[in-house]
């Protein structure tokens, strides 16, 4: 699982991942926030020589 940034974190998802909301909403919300944290660490990698891993 992707470590989750603080730069990650997109106030509206974050509440519906982890408030008090149906299972389903909370496990969508927490896929997004993954994705999103998986595409921008993939677009940091382009930008570093190492491949950033």
């Amino acid at each position: 699982m992707a470590h989750i940034q603080s730069s990650t974190r997109i106030p509206a998802l974050w509440t519906a991942a982890y408030g008090r909301r149906p299972l389903p909403v909370r496990l969508l919300a927490r896929t997004l926030l993954r994705v999103r944290a998986f595409a921008r660490e993939l677009a940091l990698a382009d930008h570093v020589p190492t491949g950033g891993y």
